[in-house]
């Protein structure tokens, strides 16, 4: 149908001139030529100028028209659809930044939260350590003290049965007879019980 037109429309617009110029020629060999046309001499072609003009917008309107309404609605759909994947991106990459940011919060707090846990915790470290140390520097001080009390009355009994010895050597002498062992032996603890009682 579309092309049938199409061709009708196109051998209108080449006929009409053709066909004007034939009738004015017929009229100018029987009119006198003037300066200015007659209304007569330019009616047919202003009427073939209307005609092909209104066979052209037909035509136009017909075939060049739509596509034109069709490739600029085209156009607006899709500028509207790049807008709007535009807007969503934006609204995509805003909901990461976000989420980001937020991560990065929470990354920051857990970072002080450890942070203060392992302050607490070497605090708490020193102190066990500390405590430990003075157990054992407290230990290690009574053991001292009671090797030192030992090996005081050690001494005291070394010196006290060296003074028995002597003492009984000296009153074996004195007494002309000899002493025995049993006698200075109980002589030693007498002399030892009289020494401590005196500490």
């Amino acid at each position: 149908m579309r092309t049938i037109a199409t061709r009708i429309a196109t051998l209108s617009i080449w006929l009409t001139p053709a066909f004007a110029l034939a009738v004015e020629e017929g009229s100018l060999a029987t009119a006198s030529p003037s300066a200015i046309p007659k209304i007569q001499e330019g009616i047919v072609t202003s009427i073939a100028a209307v005609a092909v003009f209104l066979i052209s917008a037909a035509v136009l309107r017909m075939m060049v028209w739509p596509k034109i309404l069709h490739a600029l609605k085209d156009r607006e759909n899709k500028i509207r659809e790049s807008i709007e994947a535009a807007e969503a991106a934006q609204a995509q990459a805003k909901a990461q930044l976000e989420q980001y940011n937020k991560a990065l919060a929470d990354a920051r707090v857990e970072a002080q939260r450890m942070l203060e846990t392992a302050r607490q915790q070497q605090v708490q470290q020193a102190g066990e350590m500390k405590a430990k140390a003075e157990v054992e520097l407290g230990m290690m001080k009574a053991k001292a003290i009671s090797d030192i009390e030992a090996a005081k009355k050690q001494a005291l009994a070394d010196v006290y049965s060296a003074a028995a010895n002597i003492a009984t050597q000296v009153a074996s002498k004195v007494l002309q007879r000899e002493v025995g062992s049993a006698d200075n032996l109980r002589l030693a603890q007498e002399a030892v019980t009289q020494l401590t009682g005196k500490n």
